[in-house]
């Protein structure tokens, strides 16, 4: 089920002070309205949302400094806030306080393209991003299908369906600027590709949520924009056939851009939302990049992989707006999947495991889902492992809320059993917190000790990730 929301209540004491000090400092720009309050205590999931006091629109890293500041005299929480399209209830604001919005940080600082790499402010999304590096042959490739920002994307470790071939925001992210619990600004990494001072430090606040400091700039590693590109559809008779081509594709090591699996119900629910045609069973949509000659050796390797298992010839997408809306169509898929029961709520989960165990995973849930009555179409990048499910339930129902929850855990739990993680992708938020314990053992003690060295107070995004 999902995660019950323990809000609590600030003392006026605390918080009244930091609210009239931020509306003297920051007129128009802070705002205690409700409409305000509750788009910023919501994200895009199923969890129960919770309002901050008040909303700061932050210009600068000096206001952010000051925010944090005051926020630290006071003890009173900091949710920094991108565009709230994370999925584990990341930016509800559990302790009340104040959520920092980051949106209007959203300048590129620096592109260099001789170094393939660029600077931003953490308000800057994805398709800005690229927008402005259009003329220069390079390209920002990590793709979560919301238009997020870069900072919110850092703070979350976010993948997408470029990851099998660039990595995830874990591999992008050279170099951080943050704002400590206490004010202080630091910056981690660097420009050089790679160093030995030190520990890093980059890779801790990348994925940490918020709950470790405020990310107000990013340098990130850019990537040529490749000579030839392809999109590719391709439908097998079953899903135990689909994983497999997967399988065998990773393991012969095919440079692969993007390689998404979608089941026989999301692909139904794309049909009739995106307006496609194509067949209502497990199917795969492929990317191809490189050169013309490597993009045709891949697809001529993958073609003969897939028809092995009885895949379909290939429909390709080679025209960038076809392409487009191919992955659009596959972006859309959360959409299209709450369309196939108006009325209903999606409840979205992601797991991950080794390549090697993912059609076991992937078949034992399918399993799961027809014993149990529940309608949760499957997506994946599976090129990395990593599958999702939204579950499309009737949130006054409680007997099905009931079975989709222990889905939900059964799922996680089984991916855990097959050396896996409980979130290859969404994060861990509030949602996923009742798992860690059991996919890190002491580990999560030693989490809570880094979160208690830099947030004594336990101000920044509190009841996320780790509890206090």
């Amino acid at each position: 089920m999902a995660a019950p929301v323990q809000r609590v209540s600030l003392d006026p004491a605390r918080r009244d002070p930091v609210i009239a000090a931020l509306r003297a400092r920051f007129g128009e720009r802070l705002s205690t309205a409700a409409a305000v309050r509750d788009q910023h205590g919501r994200d895009e999931s199923w969890h129960a949302p919770a309002p901050p006091d008040a909303v700061v629109f932050a210009e600068t890293v000096a206001e952010v400094q000051e925010v944090v500041r005051l926020c630290a005299e006071h003890r009173v929480p900091v949710i920094p806030f991108g565009t709230g399209t994370s999925l584990e209830g990341h930016v509800a604001a559990l302790g009340g306080g104040v959520s920092l919005d980051l949106s209007r940080m959203n300048r590129v600082l620096r592109v260099s393209a001789e170094d393939l790499d660029c600077t931003v402010e953490p308000g800057v999304t994805r398709k800005q991003l690229n927008a402005h590096l259009r003329d220069t042959g390079l390209f920002f490739p990590i793709d979560p299908g919301a238009d997020a920002s870069i900072g919110g994307m850092t703070a979350t470790r976010a993948s997408g369906t470029n990851a099998v071939r660039y990595g995830t925001m874990r591999e992008a992210v050279l170099g951080l600027a943050v704002v400590l619990a206490d004010g202080r600004l630091i910056r981690t990494g660097g420009r050089a590709r790679k160093s030995a001072a030190g520990y890093d430090l980059t890779r801790l606040f990348v994925g940490s949520e918020g709950t470790l400091g405020v990310i107000v700039g990013i340098t990130l590693r850019l990537f040529g924009v490749p000579e030839r590109i392809a999109a590719a559809v391709c439908s097998f008779p079953d899903m135990a056939a689909a994983v497999g081509t997967v399988i065998e594709t990773m393991q012969m090591q095919v440079p692969l851009a993007r390689i998404e699996l979608l089941d026989e119900v999301q692909m139904a629910a794309c049909n009739r939302y995106s307006r496609l045609a194509y067949p209502e069973v497990p199917t795969l949509f492929l990317e191809f990049h490189g050169t013309e000659a490597g993009v045709a050796e891949q697809i001529e390797t993958v073609q003969a992989i897939a028809a092995q298992r009885g895949g379909s010839a290939f429909a390709f997408a080679h025209a960038a707006e076809a392409r487009n809306r191919l992955w659009q169509a596959r972006h859309e898929a959360y959409y299209a999947a709450l369309a196939l029961r108006p009325g209903a709520k999606g409840w979205p989960t992601d797991v991950c495991v080794p390549i090697s165990r993912l059609a076991d995973c992937i078949l034992e849930t399918k399993r799961d889902l027809a014993e149990n009555r529940l309608l949760a179409p499957l997506v994946g990048h599976v090129g990395d492992g990593n599958f999702h499910l939204v579950f499309v339930v009737d949130p006054d129902d409680a007997e099905e809320l009931a079975r989709a929850s222990a889905a939900n855990d059964r799922l996680v739990m089984r991916a855990l059993a097959m050396d896996g993680t409980c979130t290859g992708e969404h994060g861990v938020g509030y949602g996923k917190m009742p798992f860690l314990v059991a996919e890190h053992g002491e580990a999560v003690a030693v989490m809570r000790a880094v979160k208690q060295a830099l947030d004594p107070l336990g101000i920044m995004n509190p009841g996320k990730i780790v509890a206090a």
